[in-house]
């Protein structure tokens, strides 16, 4: 069975394909395109994972989209009427595309697919995940245990932005779920833009800024902005964000509680700055950490696999591994949005396999150290040079 997995249309595009459970080849279209983030239709690099494949379109079994989309037009405007009559500026901006191409993502998937004159996709044959879904098979399938825990953290997924669940053999079942807005993911990107970076790019640097500053905020955004309570779930206070409604992360409540306006992005960061950034860490360590070990109170499993935005903090993820208290932890390494196609694409096979796991827990590296874009020889460097 061959499935072609795909993320697009919101951020990080990339495609995915695996042959019976194993991956044969998966790239980020930011790769082809040189554009960072691309969000486009990934073209190039679906072009790419089927000639690795030595396939055509007619010969793939699935394609396999990373989400629902019209799960996630539900939330904006349940959010949308949940927060009237605020929010209409953004109301106005975002509808017109989801009316005119988003909701429209299956024959924008075809037409794209066919437009790489690689054969005929048959219309059947396209499939759609849910996103925290195709995050946990990320994370899971290519792991080297047969059973875990798997937790997935992001900024949000049609309506989820923390999931978590059990693993065992082919079966993948996410059972609890915290729903937007309330988000680890957001409150971190809500730090990253009114720290003068941009969302969805610049939250690295806010965890590369944490080092150089103290937690003096830490007590603030505790006391006012996040509810961390004893099973590992949280709550935000939105008085002081703006996503739901508005253009902006943050508004003026946000910038009085933390003594000034967001930083221009053409300032160079001071110690505040530094300072606030060590501050969010912290009290981003502090919850995944209750989430982590609520999981394993709940689930009793030896093996923890993680995926989601959340789950690229990496020093988050050296305090589960020093302070938390599963014994073996496996995090995917392309844990955004452009590991979702491979996700989609291995949820699929074991979902239509009769047999064992794929791919099977033997293989010494599943993911072939990462390594699966297009490779050159050496003779074609020396030419490029």
């Amino acid at each position: 069975m061959i499935v072609l997995g795909l993320s697009a249309f919101y951020h990080d595009s990339a495609a995915a394909i695996v042959r019976d459970g194993v991956i044969v080849a998966a790239a980020q279209q930011e790769r082809f395109s040189r554009k960072k983030n691309d969000a486009t239709f990934p073209a190039d690099a679906a072009a790419y994972c089927l000639d690795a494949a030595d396939v055509t379109l007619d010969e793939i079994d699935h394609v396999g989209f990373y989400d629902k989309p019209l799960l996630t037009f539900d939330r904006l405007l349940e959010t949308y009427l949940a927060f009237a009559p605020a929010g209409l500026e953004s109301f106005v901006e975002a509808i017109p595309v989801w009316v005119k191409e988003k909701i429209l993502q299956k024959n924008l998937i075809i037409t794209g697919l066919n437009g790489l004159e690689r054969g005929t996709l048959d219309p059947d044959k396209v499939l759609f995940g849910f996103h925290h879904h195709s995050h946990a098979a990320s994370a899971y399938y290519p792991s080297p245990f047969e059973r875990a825990a798997v937790l997935v953290m992001d900024g949000v997924g049609e309506w989820a932005t923390t999931s978590y669940g059990v693993a065992k053999g082919r079966e993948l079942t996410l059972t609890d779920e915290i729903r937007f807005p309330h988000s680890l993911g957001m409150l971190y990107s809500a730090f990253t833009y009114y720290l003068g970076f941009k969302v969805n790019d610049g939250e690295y640097k806010v965890m590369g800024m944490a080092p150089y500053g103290e937690p003096k905020y830490s007590g603030l955004i505790r006391e006012h902005l996040i509810d961390i309570r004893g099973d590992g779930s949280f709550h935000l206070n939105m008085d002081y964000f703006n996503y739901c409604t508005g253009l902006t992360m943050t508004n003026e409540r946000f910038a009085k509680l933390f003594g000034g306006p967001r930083r221009d992005p053409a300032e160079p960061p001071n110690q505040r700055h530094m300072d606030l950034a060590r501050s969010v860490q912290d009290v981003l360590e502090d919850a995944v950490l209750a989430l982590v070990r609520h999981l394993h109170e709940k689930t009793g499993e030896k093996n923890l696999c993680m995926a989601g935005g959340v789950a690229l903090n990496c020093v988050a993820n050296g305090r589960i591994a020093r302070e938390g208290p599963f014994d073996n932890i496996w995090i995917q390494p392309a844990a955004g949005d452009a590991g979702s196609s491979l996700g989609v694409a291995l949820a699929i096979a074991n979902a239509k396999s009769g047999g064992e796991r794929l791919p099977s827990v033997n293989s010494m590296d599943a993911m072939h150290g990462t390594y699966l874009g297009p490779d050159y020889s050496d003779g074609e460097i020396r030419e490029t040079l």
